[in-house]
């Protein structure tokens, strides 16, 4: 079984921020797939599929972005789903706006959504793909990364939201550093 996360915050409001990248990317991902984030349980909204003869969920934790680890933790507890088994989709202020990265491990660089995930699940060997919103010196970080993406950004960044669903099915069925040769 893998579990896919997109990680975002909730309500309206937040939409287009560049913090919820990966929700925005699980948006996408859930179209390419034909699933529907319906079902909420632990605080998450989930789907799920049989893709490649592999049981896939999909989750939005609807905690907030800070929170979402002890969402994450119950699913995988929940589902007993193995570490090596999960991807989460982030943002990532380090990287250039419109550019991806898969990693199999790392710190948080400083982003409190994988801070969470990591004090939940007592590791940082987790599956990732970070999704480049570029830094901005001009602005507090909170601010830059709760702000509304422009247009133009939206768009560069789009580009990397559409080839997501492509990732995810090859994470479904090959061996990730296979995966991060093909993408990186």
């Amino acid at each position: 079984m893998k579990l896919i996360v997109g990680l975002g915050n909730p309500g309206n409001e937040y939409s287009k921020t560049r913090h919820n990248v990966g929700f925005m990317c699980m948006d996408e991902i859930c179209k390419y797939f034909n699933v529907s984030l319906e079902q909420n349980k632990f605080n998450g909204l989930f789907g799920q599929k049989i893709i490649n003869n592999e049981k896939v969920l999909f989750l939005k934790p609807l905690s907030y972005i800070n929170l979402s680890g002890e969402v994450i933790k119950k699913f995988i507890d929940y589902f007993k789903i193995n570490i090596e088994d999960i991807l989460i989709i982030v943002d990532d202020m380090d990287l250039e706006l419109g550019k991806y990265k898969l990693r199999y491990k790392g710190g948080s660089a400083g982003h409190n959504g994988l801070k969470n995930i990591e004090l939940m699940l007592k590791t940082n060997e987790y599956k990732r793909i970070k999704i480049g919103i570029s830094r901005n010196k001009n602005y507090d970080m909170k601010d830059y990364v709760l702000g509304k993406l422009s247009n133009e950004e939206f768009n560069k960044l789009n580009e990397v939201i559409l080839k997501t669903p492509k990732i995810v099915e090859d994470f479904i069925s090959i061996d990730f550093d296979k995966l991060m040769n093909k993408y990186n």
